[in-house]
């Protein structure tokens, strides 16, 4: 039994491991999901500047994730509508930064799924390259899962991918969100970093919409987003931009269900969204623009709360950071990437610098006559070493095989050709780089500013504007936008509720109110309106429980000793509770002679009739006792056995 709680403990903790780090959770150094990287590093395989089959594509990627076809051709959708920047010139599109679509890949505002991988197209974007680096040098790669190619194991990543197209995952005991930011936004945050400013960024979806960034905090908090109406006709309402993670077709179902629960008045809509939102909803006659508003915000998706939380993976392990974190971490890692890449580019050149000059000494000074003589390979190879040793002073570094086998290669067309005068020129403009990069590695935050305002540039200003409006508003709660037009009816056989016919009209509630009932034996509780309750005959008070109001009511109990016959009063307030729990305002035992909610009132207490009693009754005022606490036992009136009891002068018959 132990050995198997072990097997099954330690293959759960390999499962949740996988699941977090392999499955659900971005990495933070590049933003994807392995899903995602593999698909770019498919793209950037199969990239010769052409469309592919999205079928193709899922093909070839599952070369390194072999986990199905159908997590694959989602990723790609999901890829190509995410990071996107819109073209509104010539004609209005959606551009993504890291895929190019051709073909029905779905749509954002309408909700349309994508057409099948075998009809729509895509291919990796130009600007994918500038920010993904895919230099073995610089990018590590590892061997795929069956060992015949090799894939990244992060990219090294310019700009915050996980910011830019966002993400969503569960995982287990674990879950991450993290909304779309502005491109252009996400950039400006990383220069202003660069340069030591302050900066702050918030969310931006492509449908537009109206947030409240209040309880954000920096992307581990929520947010509440709400569409955008067009009421310029009061008798009709133009939905325009949508709230975040909604579209056209969830929206209406929403409205449609609203509509049939008697939530809203409305007389028609219709969807006309096509590239924009258009959502048309007509009113009846006597209601107006203004009046369904706040209803449209209370009972639809027309206004969504949307928890947020940057979960991603760090250094292997998983990391809740904030979008400021995430903005900092990457202005730090673009000059190391950007350092790696000039080294990596110096290295080039000075490998090309030190070619260039064995190529001209090798030419020049005839070394290679001197290996015409010679018998063997050893031989010729030492004649060529030595024949450079009277001008070491010139080399960039040493000389080594490899160098000895690329001047060996040199057809003897090129030697008798050779063009000091072009070789000069070469050398020179490679030390002219040389001394570029030099001075590059000096001001490494120049150069990765200078980078990011270059991405900018690479964008229209008009295609980066911010689609959603930051705004300042509250959630719209639905128990204020209810109206109370339902009737509360307590009938003669004792059933309460909205469904009661006949009977008396307590008062007027809605659908979300909670009323409290005290009934014919002091019991009590606090529930949602009831459809048809039996609480008795006699109940002695039923009010709406409003949590400011209810603690401001006086309850005054007056209640007698079944085994003594002695009276008693209490005078307390109700200040907490818990749903649907049942309480006691008197003692329990006790027998209820009158329950009261005025603050002042008399009554008057009727005596059993006793030999050599002279006091038959005794008249009090309810204002002379003190307010206590709702668990004590009360005050008593009298020593004497309490028969009956009057209140303002009426006779009451006990228990009603």
């Amino acid at each position: 039994m132990a050995f198997v709680k072990n097997l099954f403990d330690k293959n759960f903790i390999e499962y949740a491991s996988y699941v977090i780090r392999d499955r659900a959770i971005p990495d933070l150094e590049d933003g994807l999901k392995p899903v995602q990287r593999r698909i770019i590093h498919t793209l950037f395989e199969m990239d010769d500047g052409r469309f592919q089959k999205v079928a193709n594509v899922v093909g070839q990627t599952m070369r390194y994730h072999p986990h199905g076809d159908a997590s694959i051709y989602g990723a790609v959708v999901t890829m190509a509508n995410k990071g996107l920047f819109a073209q509104k010139e010539p004609k209005f599109k959606w551009i993504s930064i890291f895929l190019e679509k051709q073909g029905n890949f779905g749509n954002l505002i309408t909700g349309a799924t994508a057409a099948a991988g075998r009809y729509i197209e895509c291919r990796i974007n130009p600007l994918a390259k500038e920010f993904f680096v895919t230099n073995p040098a610089i990018t590590h790669y590892i061997p795929n899962y069956d060992g015949r190619s090799t894939e990244p194991e992060v990219y090294r990543t310019k700009i915050p991918v996980a910011l830019i197209m966002g993400a969503e995952g569960i995982a287990v005991g674990m879950s991450t969100k993290i909304l779309p930011y502005n491109i252009k936004e996400v950039l400006d945050a990383e220069i202003k970093c660069l340069k030591g400013e302050k900066f702050q960024i918030y969310p931006d979806a492509p449908t537009g919409g109206l947030i409240d960034v209040s309880n954000y905090n920096d992307g581990n908090g929520k947010i509440i987003s709400r569409a955008k109406f067009d009421t310029s006709d009061e008798k009709r309402i133009i939905i325009t931009e949508l709230p975040l993670d909604t579209d056209s077709k969830s929206l209406l179902e929403s409205i449609d269900a609203a509509y049939k629960a008697g939530k809203i008045k409305i007389s028609s809509v219709e969807d006309y969204s096509t590239d924009y939102c258009e959502i048309e909803i007509k009113l009846p006659r006597g209601v107006y623009s203004k009046d369904v508003i706040d209803s449209l915000y209370a009972y639809t998706d027309c206004e969504k709360s949307i928890s947020c939380q940057m979960l991603v993976i760090k250094d292997n392990m998983p990391v809740a950071m904030t979008a400021t974190e995430i903005i900092k971490y990457y202005a730090g890692k673009l000059t190391g990437i950007i350092k790696d890449e000039l080294e990596f580019e110096k290295g080039q050149l000075t490998d090309k610098l030190h070619l260039r000059t064995l190529e001209r000494i090798f030419i020049e000074e005839r070394i290679y006559k001197k290996i015409e003589e010679m018998k063997t390979q050893e031989a010729v190879v030492k004649a060529v070493v030595d024949g450079f040793v009277p001008f070491k002073d010139e080399l960039i570094r040493p000389i080594t095989k490899e160098d000895v086998d690329h001047l060996l290669t040199i057809p003897i067309r090129r030697i008798s050709l050779y063009d000091i005068n072009k070789n000069r020129a070469e050398v020179k403009e490679i030390n002219a780089k040389l001394k570029e990069i030099a001075k590059k590695l000096k001001n490494l935050t120049g150069c990765a500013i200078d980078y990011l305002e270059g991405m900018i540039a690479k964008f229209p200003a008009k295609e980066l504007e911010r689609h959603t409006q930051i705004k300042k508003f509250n959630a719209t709660d639905v128990r204020e936008v209810a109206k109370a037009d339902q009737s509360l009816r307590y009938d003669e056989k004792g059933y309460l509720g909205i469904n009661v016919s006949g009977g008396t009209e307590i008062k007027k509630v809605s659908p979300y109110d909670r009323i409290i009932c005290v009934r014919k034996n002091g019991m009590y509780a606090i529930t949602d309106v009831p459809d048809k309750l039996f609480i008795d005959k006699g109940m002695w008070f039923c009010d709406i429980a409003d949590k400011e109001k209810l603690p401001k009511v006086l309850f005054t109990v007056i209640f007698r000793d079944p085994a003594t016959g002695f009276a008693s009063i209490k005078r307390c307030r109700i200040l907490s509770w818990i749903m649907n729990r049942d309480y006691f305002l008197a003692p329990d035992g006790m027998e209820i002679l009158h329950i009261d909610t005025r603050e002042k009132f008399t009554f008057t207490l009727n005596y059993v009739k006793k030999p050599r009693v002279k006091i038959t009754e005794e008249k009090f005022k309810a204002q002379d006792f003190e307010e206590k606490g709702l668990k004590t036992l009360g005050v008593r009136l009298s020593a004497h056995e309490v028969e009956s009891i009057k209140v303002d002068g009426v006779q009451l018959e006990l228990g009603l």
